[in-house]
């Protein structure tokens, strides 16, 4: 059984899922970004983006990180804030709810787990079992259950894709998952299709460029939107900037702040 403390942080995450205000969570990737990130007004929660945290030790992105150095940093950020914390999973590296049992016991109180287009019945079993999990641990656990029809039907008929998106979805709703994360490029059409499916406050999605803007998906009842692995991208892109500007002659710009 889990702490009170993670049974509150939880429970906030989830409210703040059903809310009709729109969750942002810039995604981070060590303790340093989490603390900058949680320290910004209007964060109410964080992500963690399993793409940045392998690029971090070394790795590449698919669940080539071994299992226990991504749940070291998982819980490094936990520790660092006082906010709840969503983690990213990925598929859950060969047990997915076995690994969602370890991380609430790190006191992450969400997560992202991919389907990776597996048969839908086992996708959905897996999101089952680790409601149930949840249920034993007494959180009301945040599962993002993703599935990555999108992600992996960009050559295929798009009505298609987006006719697998809704039936996985709702798969997943009913397996006791309190939303979906749809990642892609979705259009405003896509998206109001997905809502109508799922229902206001349970379709969560990916902040690329190309997607609505945030104003008009909170109008559109989407739950969440996660920024991934571009929040590391960003910050990557303004140290190479620097580093380019030294090599010109230049050096560390006025607008810099010191963080740490």
């Amino acid at each position: 059984m889990s702490d009170e403390t993670t049974q509150q942080k939880a429970s906030t995450l989830l409210r703040l899922h059903q809310a009709p205000e729109l969750l942002t969570v810039v995604n981070v990737w060590d303790v340093i970004s989490a603390r900058v990130v949680a320290a910004v007004d209007g964060t109410a929660a964080l992500a963690t983006a399993s793409h940045s945290i392998a690029a971090t030790l070394g790795y590449e992105d698919g669940e080539h990180i071994p299992v226990d150095l991504m749940l070291d940093m998982v819980g490094r950020i936990v520790a660092a804030t006082d906010l709840p914390v969503s983690a990213d999973l990925e598929g859950g590296y060969g047990d997915p709810a076995e690994t969602v049992r370890r991380a609430i016991g790190l006191g992450v109180v969400g997560a992202n787990i991919e389907d990776q287009m597996r048969p839908l019945a086992e996708a959905a079993a897996n999101v089952e079992k680790i409601m149930k999990i949840a249920e034993e641990e007494g959180v009301d656990f945040v599962l993002n259950a993703r599935t990555d029809a999108f992600v992996r039907g960009r050559d295929r008929d798009q009505g298609e894709v987006l006719a697998d998106a809704v039936e996985r979805g709702k798969a997943f709703l009913d397996a006791g998952a309190p939303v979906v994360f749809v990642p892609g490029r979705l259009s405003e059409e896509q998206v109001v299709t997905l809502v109508d499916a799922f229902g206001p406050q349970r379709l969560t999605m990916i902040g690329i460029p190309g997607v609505p803007p945030l104003a008009r998906l909170e109008e559109l009842g989407v739950a969440r939107v996660s920024y991934g692995p571009m929040s590391q991208n960003v910050a990557l892109t303004a140290l190479q900037e620097l580093a380019e500007d030294v090599h010109r002659g230049g050096g560390v710009p006025s607008t810099m702040r010191m963080l740490n």
